[in-house]
């Protein structure tokens, strides 16, 4: 059996590209894109967009692209519950801790006590997907591939998974940073590794937009 990295997006302040593709530049380097924008520019639909976190949205655009090829899903012929997933993240929820401690002040608000666990993100994209599969989320200072490929091997490989989106999701104070994966078993793609993944993730650091 072999790991394959299938689809891969990249998302940062410039834009977003998927395997090499642009799917979205803004019109002006001045200032950064938001999640808004680019849900409006590719004409999504699903209401409950407008409700969540920065983290959870962006999380949420990143894996609308990256399972979506050509009208297809990547998940198509695979059962749900065998469909992990593993996202790692720097700053978590820290923009919406930060307004939940103020509405403390004086009335507690449930909308914002929804979204003070960084694992939100990852319920956010089960839901829309109806992924019931192993869920793992990480923190930590910075991108690590070998973490990444840890988890989702062992998924695969140990745990009875058929396929995994894994990557990292970080958006805080105004910024945002996505590098997610989609890991299948055979298959078309580039081979499954540490190395593969901290490649696409640096190479493309620049590049995207």
């Amino acid at each position: 059996m072999s790991l394959k990295i299938s689809h891969w997006i990249r998302i940062n302040n410039r834009g977003i590209i998927k395997e090499g593709a642009s799917v979205f530049k803004p019109d002006t380097d001045i200032a950064p894109i938001s999640a808004e924008q680019v849900y409006r520019h590719l004409q999504f639909s699903y209401p409950k967009f407008f409700k969540m976190d920065v983290l959870s949205k962006w999380a949420w655009i990143g894996a609308e692209i990256l399972t979506n090829n050509g009208g297809k899903f990547s998940y198509e012929d695979i059962d749900k519950s065998k469909i992990a997933l593993v996202l790692a993240t720097a700053h978590g929820c820290i923009d919406v801790d930060r307004k939940y401690q103020q509405s403390i002040l004086s009335i507690p608000s449930p909308a914002l006590f929804v979204y003070t666990l960084s694992n939100i993100m990852l319920g956010e994209i089960c839901i829309r997907h109806g992924f019931k599969g192993e869920q793992t989320c990480l923190v930590s200072d910075r991108f690590e591939s070998n973490e990444l490929y840890f988890w989702v091997n062992d998924l695969l490989e140990n745990r009875g998974m058929e396929a995994c989106l894994c990557g990292w999701v970080d958006a805080a104070n105004n910024q945002h940073d996505v590098s997610l994966f989609w890991i299948g078993k055979n298959g078309n793609g580039i081979t499954f590794s540490a190395v593969a993944m901290q490649q696409i993730h640096d190479n493309n650091n620049e590049k995207t937009g």
